[in-house]
């Protein structure tokens, strides 16, 4: 074991000696390193023994003043300075917090290079290693074993928390709970500071936003400050990665003893076998995911015949065979999608923002009625309701109630994008839960034929129109139009006016000269001008019952078919 104290009696280093710090001279050196970087301190180790020419402090003293403490705070062996270049002494506030915190302040000679000191130390500390490396091996065999007999994370963060003495965090690459160990001699306990539920947010945003970005690329461990009512607790915080992917992050919640070199090391076994375990429990995940996905493709589609069959596969995924269920469907779209020509990293977009609609959707499940399940394929989001058959059958006006709210959460919560979504029918047995799912998407292709810019669509709201389009062909309807609205359409194309446009204003507002105006933002004198134009046109005093209704059918028409009707019919 090489000490601040070996390393001064170094004949090698001759002249190097101590100025300031003089309680820590038996500090042990597990590792030197050269600091030229007021930014580095987020990657130094505990026993780690600095040297510095002074370059990035020489004109700071706030700098000189923070470099002591984040090294004490560190417990880094000490700092070594480079003299005759850029100082000829050292600055006494260094000095006086080096004393204050006893970290070793020495000075280096002007004659020495800094690689032939580290060269000089690593010399004399390379019998120490064969020890460490030993040590090491016997770590990994530990943790390895776990890993063999199926122990899972929650026995490696136990075995972690056992072996470096403090409690142990372990949260998702989304900073949300996965699992936790308590330490019996923790004066802070974890429940008290915390929101330990999994799947959740641990710490707040700002304290996850102080987390460098690169932090998963470097994989080493760096020191955080978690504030709470007026106690700074230490946290050293290690990312769990394997190749290019990053699986969660390992906190260490530094409250019963500091950290030691060997601690680090152990650190990055554990975080090794946590990562294996992570890819073993995605692999698994994402083969109950293809089986779930088959079983709600076949579902959906109507394939699944057998009620013996949906009855097992039903409770098997969590839904309930005796249940009522009605279906929603969510079409996402967003122009950010368009702004990646790499169609992966367009599908990225897409998977992130739909996965983020089904987490708010799932909070907001306790407002729909009925046990909620959701998922997404594609930019498409799918939500099944299911009420107990003994409950009262849920009217479209609830249905849309609550749909419209949750359109209303996800407009706001999910920036630059639209969303259509189309509700189809409840139905008494999930049997006939392909119905609804179908009657949804006719819903949301309504929406889309109609040019709607976002919003809730009910399949009872579209009724005629189903009718109309699934029944009668193009052709016919267009003549239909064209008999009974053709001269108020023709009249539009070749004088600029919108009459057609105000007849289904009028209509929507049960023929009410006071709501259309209303409506429309029309002076009453204007409207009432236009409605007898109209009539002119169509020489009817929009009376008769019959000629109504067939209007009415008309503007239903003009909707479904807008864009294809031209003035030669």
């Amino acid at each position: 074991m090489l000490t601040v104290k070996d390393l001064i009696e170094i004949k090698a280093i001759d002249g190097l000696k101590i100025v300031a710090g003089e309680k820590g001279i038996n500090n042990e050196i597990t590792i030197v390193n050269i600091i030229e970087n007021p930014e580095a301190f987020d990657w130094l180790s505990p026993n780690e023994l600095l040297l510095s020419t002074g370059y990035i402090f020489k004109d700071n003293k706030e700098l000189q003043n923070r470099i002591i403490k984040e090294l004490s705070d560190i417990n880094c062996a000490g700092l070594v300075i480079k003299m005759k270049r850029y100082f000829d002494e050292l600055p006494q506030n260094m000095i006086d917090q080096a004393n204050k915190l006893g970290l070793p302040l020495l000075e280096l000679p002007f004659e020495y290079t800094l690689s032939k000191v580290i060269s000089i130390i690593n010399e004399k500390a390379s019998g120490r290693y064969d020890l460490l490396n030993r040590k090491t091996l016997d770590i990994h065999n530990l943790f390895f074993r776990i890993t063999l007999e199926g122990g899972g994370i929650d026995r490696i963060l136990s075995m972690l928390s056992e072996t470096i003495n403090n409690p142990i965090i372990f949260v998702n690459e989304d900073w949300k709970l996965v699992d936790f160990t308590e330490h019996v001699n923790n004066k802070v306990p974890l429940s008290y500071c915390l929101d330990l539920v999994k799947n959740r947010p641990v710490f707040s945003k700002e304290f996850i936003d102080s987390i460098p970005k690169n932090v998963s690329e470097i994989k080493k461990t760096i020191k955080r400050i978690y504030y709470l009512e007026g106690m700074e607790i230490k946290c050293r915080i290690l990312p769990v990665a394997a190749g290019n992917s990053i699986y969660g992050y390992i906190i260490v919640w530094q409250t019963v003893r500091e950290l030691a070199e060997f601690d680090f090391i152990i650190l990055e076994q554990a975080s090794t076998n946590i990562a294996l375990e992570r890819i073993k429990a995605k692999e698994i995940e994402e083969v109950k995911l293809k089986i779930r996905q088959d079983f709600f493709d076949d579902l959906l589609t109507g394939k699944i015949t057998s009620s013996e069959t949906i009855h097992t596969l039903s409770e098997m995924h969590g839904l309930h065979s005796n249940y009522m269920y009605y279906c929603i469907v969510i079409n996402l779209e967003s122009e950010e999608f368009q702004q990646y020509e790499d169609m992966v990293a367009r599908r990225v977009s897409l998977e992130n923002k739909a996965r983020k609609c089904v987490e708010l959707i799932y909070d907001y499940a306790n407002k729909a009625d009925g046990e909620v399940t959701c998922f997404h394929r594609n930019n498409r989001i799918i939500i099944l309701i299911g009420q107990h058959e003994n409950r009262p059958a849920v009217s479209v006006y609830e249905a849309k109630q609550y749909t419209n709210n949750l359109y209303s959460i996800l407009n706001k919560q999910i920036s630059n994008s639209t969303f259509l979504i189309g509700i189809g029918r409840q139905y008494g047995t999930i049997r006939s839960l392909h119905k609804s799912f179908s009657e949804a998407n006719e819903s949301i292709r309504l929406m889309q034929k109609f040019e709607d810019n976002g919003g809730v669509s009910h399949f009872e709201d579209h009724s005629i129109y189903h009718f109309l389009d699934s029944n009668i062909k193009d052709m016919e309807l267009e003549e239909f139009f064209m008999k009974r609205l053709g001269k108020v359409y023709e009249n539009d194309q070749l004088h600029g006016t919108s009459y057609i446009i105000t007849l289904e204003n009028y209509f929507q507002n049960n023929l009410n000269i006071s709501e259309t105006s209303k409506a429309m933002f029309l002076h009453r004198n204007t409207l009432i001008y236009r409605i007898e134009k109209i009539k002119e046109i169509l020489n009817s005093d929009l009376k008769n019952s019959e000629e109504l209704l067939q209007i009415q059918l008309a503007l239903k028409i003009f909707r479904l078919l807008n864009k294809k009707l031209h003035t030669d019919s």
